[in-house]
C-alpha cells in the first residue's frame, strides 16, 4: 500500500542527494507529527478550548494545580507581560484564579479552578482517544518496539545538541 511519503520519494528520486531510506523515515516522522498536531487541534475544538488555554492548564496540572506566574511563563517560554495577558484571559473565563500567598503578600499563585480542570480533562480524553486510534494500527509488541527505536533516536539527537 502506498502512502504520501512513497509519492514524495518518487517525485524526488534522482533529483535530490539523499539516502532514500533516511528520507522516508524522517519524512514519515514529520508527517505523523503533523497528523498528531491536527488531532490535538480537533480535540480542543471539540471541547471548545484554545491551544493556549490547554497548554497553560496542562502546565498547571503538571505542577499539581498551582504555580506562580513566573513558573508558568518559564514553562511556556513566555515573557512576563505575555503571561500576565494570558492569565487575565484565563481568569475572566474562570479557568484559573490568582491567589495571594498568606505567608508573603507579594507572592501570587495561579490556581486551577474546577472549570479549568474539567476543560483540561475533557481535552485530554478526546486527544488521548485520537492518539490511541493512530497508534492502534500497531500491535502492542510493535508499539513497544517503536517506542524503543524512537527513544534511541531521541537520545542520539539530544546528545548532539
Amino acid at each position: 500500500m502506498e502512502d504520501s511519503v512513497d509519492r514524495h520519494l518518487a517525485r524526488w528520486r534522482g533529483k535530490a542527494p539523499f539516502d532514500e531510506r533516511v528520507e522516508a523515515i524522517v519524512t514519515r516522522m514529520r508527517f505523523l507529527v503533523k497528523h498528531l498536531a491536527h488531532t490535538k487541534e480537533t480535540a480542543l475544538a471539540e471541547v471548545g478550548a484554545q491551544d493556549y488555554e490547554f497548554e497553560t492548564l496542562h502546565r498547571l496540572v503538571a505542577r499539581g494545580g498551582t504555580a506562580t506566574p513566573s513558573e508558568l511563563a518559564a514553562d511556556l517560554l513566555l515573557s512576563p507581560a505575555g503571561m500576565t495577558g494570558r492569565l487575565d484571559t484565563l481568569e475572566r473565563a474562570e479557568l484559573v484564579r490568582r491567589v495571594r500567598s498568606t505567608q508573603d503578600r507579594r507572592r501570587v499563585d495561579v490556581e486551577l479552578t474546577t472549570k479549568g480542570q474539567d476543560l483540561w480533562m475533557a481535552a485530554m480524553t478526546v486527544h488521548a482517544e485520537a492518539e490511541a486510534s493512530i497508534i492502534g494500527a500497531l500491535t502492542p509488541a510493535d508499539q513497544t518496539l517503536l517506542d524503543t527505536l524512537l527513544k534511541r533516536l531521541l537520545l542520539r539527537a539530544e546528545s548532539t545538541r
